[in-house]
């Protein structure tokens, strides 16, 4: 088709929502993604990648609004980069991800015949427990804190967010101040000059306890006094934590954390447990939609008390202690010793005695259960994102337990590792999706297995 070239105006049709966010429509034969875009909505597009199969197009001017366009709940949701589908109906967004999870099983999975149930909706906004906010400093010397730009590493300032827990909403703007006040320098990235560089909040969505984090590149003066005033200041809060992260890098906290005053964690309950929470602790940020996963799980897996299950990537044992609560025996596995540590902290704080914690990659210990003739009933998997390393596959073909439960946040690593599942024998019996970041793209689930 003649004149596909960047930079291009086009007039299409968006059709549906890609996995990454984008608006899909089509010119011609090619597909082009379009962001901030609904399905239904007449547009014109200024072309800003072209393949020979596809393009990248910058929304300019919608021309016919789809009846799925609704109006943002955030202010600035055309340019933070947070959310990708503030401008979607809800229930245009569960439709989405329960298609994107269909299509990636059949796709990359080869599982054409698979019972993928409806997604647990969620509130749609004011859900997240944490809010990690970069900093700069404006041309007028105040403190900006909140997200980057759609594409860049430009900061939208913010002082509230509608998809936050709005219990914290009230802090942002005085902590700003605060900060401004104590003339602290603020990190530039490009410069790699200064010293604050983030500022983080969570919060216990049952408990409501607050714990601060700032992260900096090296110790602040007046810390202590400040940080004494917010105690004082905000009763939720009941912890302020110094994280020092010096290095010429994007990842957010470094590997060293002080607590200044209060206490270094705060506590939650989880699925009737307490849990202890660090600024270094990985905990969903959707504490309601999480708990319905696991009681689906729960559910699902039928557990009777007597079985012996291990749960492989456990972190701080969020999984492990609410399904030890139904076994006779489970066993966490986790490659770094602080979350090992803190899984025990939390066995022990809840009474739990039927739960042993194993640090090492996962297929080290998994190795290592099968030698010692342990064979448990059930194995839990909770990889990351880019799922699970086929040396884990291997060692758990090995363990070969009569059923798995695969936990993940990225459908398309989910469909890679269970074609490898089933091709060695398992069945794939159902897939529960749950939404867990409402506004965007993303969808966690739960697949369950039978050898």
């Amino acid at each position: 088709m003649a004149g596909w070239q960047q930079g291009q105006t086009v007039e299409l049709t968006i059709n549906d929502l890609s996995n990454r966010g984008d608006g899909v429509g089509r010119w011609g034969d090619r597909v082009v993604f379009v962001a901030d875009t609904v399905p239904g909505d007449r547009v014109r597009s200024r072309l800003t990648r072209v393949k020979p199969s596809h393009g990248f197009g910058k929304l300019l001017e919608v021309l016919e609004p789809s009846s799925q366009r609704v109006r943002p709940a955030c202010i600035v949701a055309d340019k933070c980069g947070g959310c990708q589908w503030q401008q979607v109906t809800y229930e245009t967004q569960l439709m989405a991800k329960h298609q994107h999870i269909i299509e990636a099983l059949q796709r990359i999975g080869g599982l054409t015949d698979v019972a993928v149930e409806p997604v647990l909706a969620a509130e749609p906004l004011a859900y997240r427990n944490k809010a990690t906010y970069p900093l700069a400093r404006a041309s007028d010397g105040t403190i900006k804190a909140g997200y980057y730009r759609k594409g860049s590493h430009q900061l939208i300032n913010l002082n509230r967010c509608p998809v936050q827990d709005p219990r914290l909403n009230p802090l942002l703007a005085n902590l700003k101040q605060d900060i401004q006040d104590r003339g602290w320098s603020i990190y530039d990235e490009s410069k790699h000059r200064g010293k604050l560089r983030h500022l983080s909040l969570r919060i216990g969505h049952h408990t409501g306890q607050v714990l601060l984090t700032l992260v900096s590149t090296g110790p602040l003066d007046g810390l202590e006094a400040q940080a004494q005033q917010w105690l004082e200041s905000y009763p939720d809060i009941v912890g302020v934590c110094l994280n020092l992260n010096p290095a010429k890098t994007n990842a957010i906290l470094g590997p060293h954390t002080d607590c200044i005053v209060g206490q270094p964690y705060l506590e939650e309950t989880f699925v009737g447990l307490r849990f202890q929470i660090r600024p270094a602790t990985f905990f969903q940020v959707n504490t309601v939609q999480a708990e319905r996963l696991v009681q689906r799980m729960i559910t699902a897996l039928n557990l009777q008390g007597t079985e012996t299950l291990v749960d492989v990537y456990c972190g701080v044992g969020t999984l492990t202690l609410a399904l030890a609560q139904h076994a006779a025996h489970c066993i966490g596995i986790e490659s770094q010793p602080e979350a090992v540590a803190q899984a025990q902290q939390n066995a022990a704080l809840n009474g739990l005695q039927n739960t042993d914690f194993y640090v090492g990659k996962a297929e080290m210990p998994l190795a290592e259960l099968f030698e010692g003739g342990i064979r448990p009933e059930i194995v839990v998997l909770d990889p990351p994102r880019k799922g699970c390393d086929p040396t884990v596959l291997s060692a758990l073909l090995q363990l070969r337990p009569e059923r798995i439960a695969y936990m993940s946040c990225n459908p398309i690593t989910l469909a890679r590792d269970l074609k490898l599942l089933c091709t060695a024998g398992y069945r794939l019996t159902q897939v529960q999706p749950a939404d867990f970041f409402p506004q965007t793209a993303h969808v966690e689930c739960v697949a369950f297995l039978v050898a």
